[in-house]
């Protein structure tokens, strides 16, 4: 199968395999698409890297060293080969965000309510900006939580914003409601867009503009040079439960057109330039908050409640196929040489054939192994029954906390050289071969 990469992103991410530029996704576009071979067979665990918390982030490679985040308020610097640690930087909170790295700089949000710029070589702090502070997306009774009348913060709002590098600046949300645009070699404020929530998904760039969604139910896209709105497309809201709402999914931009996940169910194309629905698919109630991937005229995404992973037509949104996944995903999808890897909430790393969807090969961690017995029924579907038992006065954090300990894999994979390398809830940094 052939993928259609434009001549300008796969020419972004050879210079940035080349030059040390890496970002959420591979490339300022967030196209998902990696240059190189496919890993039609899993042989086996190359090195494995510990952390002091659960991985939620994704990594990315420059230079022959990978760069992730962790939740223990740390982001590491490891040798791609070995696995060995080549330095590790502390905040104080945790980094669920994919670093960007540009200019032998590495970039990134920590929920300390700062915004950090370290040296890719050495991992010394360069400079750092605060932000007005970092949260939860909240409210009342969310997804039905009791009691109704009390705020609730949204358990399954996992990510901060990656950042994305541009035309000399640094893009990326916070929780306090803004998109920034910092110079990058400085950090100096160049410009802030308010929105009306909090903004964790992750910006794309294409042709001068910004695409990012909110936990407003709205999608922007604005100038990346001035902050200026240019257009915004308003999704489904859901005042009661407040469950059916929100862009959480990050876009990818592929020829003129911007691929979106919401929590309204949907998934979204909008036309770059206006803003127009050119059209939409929903997903029957189930969130949609995985980055789509877009190669041969498909859009390769997977959903949440419904457990479906799903190839749609570009250019119609009808359905090419699906095919089950027996668990949660909110690991976006990652594509080389026709196949794509994603991870399970029930701890599997999956690779499927995109030409028919058939599943090449699964790789579980070693947790959810350890944890199959309760968290999984037979057929290692995630055991609803069991994991959503909490009483109401436990269930926004007992549920969410009883999932994430089982070794899911929410990262999304990075493929370099048929190497996967993916952060799981364990803690753990996996390179597999």
């Amino acid at each position: 199968m052939r993928y259609l990469l434009t001549g300008l992103t796969f020419a972004a991410l050879c210079a940035g395999q080349a030059f040390g530029q890496a970002m959420f996704r591979g490339d300022a576009a967030h196209s998902g698409v990696y240059p190189g071979g496919a890993l039609r067979e899993l042989h086996g665990v190359k090195w494995r890297f510990p952390t002091g918390d659960r991985i939620v982030g994704s990594p990315v490679w420059s230079d022959g060293v990978i760069y992730f985040g962790s939740d223990d308020n740390s982001v590491y610097a490891v040798d791609a080969v070995t696995g060995r640690e080549h330095w590790k930087f502390a905040t104080r909170g945790p980094v669920p965000c994919t670093p960007a790295i540009s200019g032998g700089l590495v970039y990134f949000e920590s929920y300390d309510g700062h915004f950090y710029a370290v040296e890719a070589q050495s991992g010394h702090l360069k400079w750092k900006f605060a932000t007005g502070g970092e949260r939860r997306f909240e409210a009342k009774g969310i997804h039905g939580f009791q009691p109704k009348n009390q705020t609730i913060p949204d358990p399954f709002d996992l990510f901060l914003s990656s950042p994305v590098v541009a035309i000399g600046a640094v893009y990326f949300g916070s929780g306090d409601g803004n998109v920034y645009a910092l110079d990058a070699a400085t950090g100096d404020l160049r410009w802030k867009f308010a929105t009306g929530d909090v903004v964790h998904a992750s910006p794309a760039f294409a042709d001068g503009v910004i695409y990012i969604g909110s936990w407003d139910s709205y999608f922007y896209a604005i100038d990346a040079a001035t902050g200026k709105e240019k257009w915004k497309f308003h999704a489904g809201e859901d005042p009661v439960m407040h469950n059916q709402v929100g862009f959480q999914s990050s876009p990818t931009v592929v020829d003129g057109v911007v691929y979106t996940g919401c929590r309204d169910a949907n998934l979204y194309a909008l036309d770059a330039a206006t803003g127009k629905e050119k059209w939409k698919f929903y997903n029957n109630g189930s969130w949609v908050i995985v980055s789509p991937v877009v190669a041969d005229g498909k859009v390769i995404f997977a959903t949440s409640d419904s457990s479906l992973f799903h190839v749609l037509d570009a250019a119609t949104g009808k359905p090419v196929y699906q095919q089950p996944t027996k668990g949660y995903v909110f690991s976006s999808p990652a594509v080389a040489g026709g196949v794509a890897y994603y991870g399970v909430f029930n701890g599997t790393l999956q690779a499927r054939d995109l030409s028919n969807g058939r599943l090449l090969w699964q790789y579980q961690t070693e947790t959810a192994k350890q944890n199959a017995n309760w968290a999984f029924t037979s057929d290692g579907s995630m055991n609803g029954g069991f994991l959503f038992r909490s009483t109401w006065r436990e269930a926004p954090i007992v549920s969410a906390d009883i999932q994430f300990s089982n070794g899911i894999i929410v990262s999304s994979p990075l493929v370099v050289d048929k190497v996967l390398y993916v952060g799981a809830t364990d803690g753990y940094l996996y390179a597999l071969d």
